[in-house]
């Protein structure tokens, strides 16, 4: 089970300006849970439902790492 990466879209993401580039980042309150909940899991104090938002998070961040590199290819 995986919590849906979309749902981040409206309130977890922000674009960043890096050597005039824009790159999608979280936003520091998603990171912040990003951290949570990893640090939870290396304690093996995950609930199932923090489990699978984890790992929508997780697959956010895959995407973002994947455009990221491109637009930097690109630039």
């Amino acid at each position: 089970m995986m919590v849906q990466p979309s749902s981040w879209v409206e309130s977890g993401i922000q674009l960043s300006a890096v050597r005039n580039l824009y790159l999608f980042k979280f936003t520091p309150e998603l990171q912040s849970r990003l951290d949570q909940l990893t640090e939870k899991k290396k304690a093996d104090m995950l609930s199932s439902i923090e489990e699978a938002e984890l790992t929508g998070i997780l697959e956010l961040d895959r995407i973002f790492t994947l455009i990221n590199a491109k637009i930097i290819a690109q630039s």
